[in-house]
């Protein structure tokens, strides 16, 4: 497990996302929510990155992916 941890620059051209459309798939379920690493930062684990792109890649349905960050999220609170 990666304990790397990206800023939204790189979240972006990794995603092939729009800034907007990214939050709208945090809003909408489908990716995980940014983790606080600062005062006025957040980045994104970089292992949950791979997971998410991972999942679009094999043509997983929205309904799968939303599976998958409610899992991501979990795992978060556990390691914790």
């Amino acid at each position: 497990m990666s304990h790397t941890i990206l800023r939204l620059p790189a979240v972006l051209r990794e995603r092939g996302r729009s800034r907007s459309a990214h939050y709208m798939d945090i809003q909408q379920g489908l990716f995980t929510p940014p983790v606080p690493i600062g005062a006025r930062a957040v980045g994104w684990p970089a292992d949950e990155l791979a997971m998410l792109n991972a999942a679009r890649i094999a043509g997983k349905a929205d309904d799968e992916i939303r599976t998958l960050v409610i899992k991501l999220e979990a795992a978060r609170k556990v390691a914790a």
